[in-house]
């Protein structure tokens, strides 16, 4: 349980269900990123992903500061930079490994992405699903991480348990484990 707080297994599982999913949209996200390359609609690959075309659409009140970072020599550096912490966080929160550190990268990354592109219309944009007014998928799936990070999924179910019980299995009699 989680500092007194007596979570029943329906919880527990929602949890870690909510964990894995997150997880696999970030694991996946930074696969697609590095490793399939997008296809035009003449059936030829496009050029490797890039952020820049994110970065230069950039709104709200911090989008003149991400669109420095749309240009050389950033760009190829963030590009990578953000393919490989979506592979790390993803990978991270699917198993349950380094939970707490996953969780915190997780809000990192889509606090540096909402605050890339706040929505300020509030109506449909082309390309987007819905009308955005400050809300938006992304800032929901933060408020889902921060649940994830307070809850401490890791010691629910994961790696982390696992790492967490060998620890404890190992630490000399008396001695406290964390």
């Amino acid at each position: 349980m989680n500092q007194g707080i007596a979570l029943t297994g329906a919880q527990q599982a929602g949890l870690v269900l909510l964990r894995t999913l997150v997880g696999w949209h970030f694991l996946y996200e930074g696969y697609f990123k590095l490793w399939r390359p997008a296809w035009s609609r003449t059936g030829t690959p496009l050029p490797a992903f890039t952020a820049a075309g994110y970065l230069k659409a950039g709104s709200g009140p911090f989008a003149p500061f991400f669109r420095r970072f749309a240009e050389p020599p950033w760009i190829g550096a963030i590009d990578v930079m953000v393919a490989f912490a979506l592979l790390a966080v993803g990978l991270s929160l699917l198993l349950g490994l380094f939970t707490r550190a996953g969780a915190l990268g997780a809000l990192a990354l889509l606090t540096l992405f909402y605050l890339a592109a706040i929505p300020t219309a509030g109506v449909p944009q082309p390309g987007a699903e819905g009308a955005y007014l400050f809300v938006n998928k992304t800032l929901i799936e933060a408020a889902a991480v921060f649940v994830l990070l307070a809850f401490g999924t890791g010691r629910i179910a994961g790696l982390d348990l696992l790492l967490s019980g060998r620890r404890a299995r190992l630490a000399p009699a008396g001695e406290a484990t964390s």
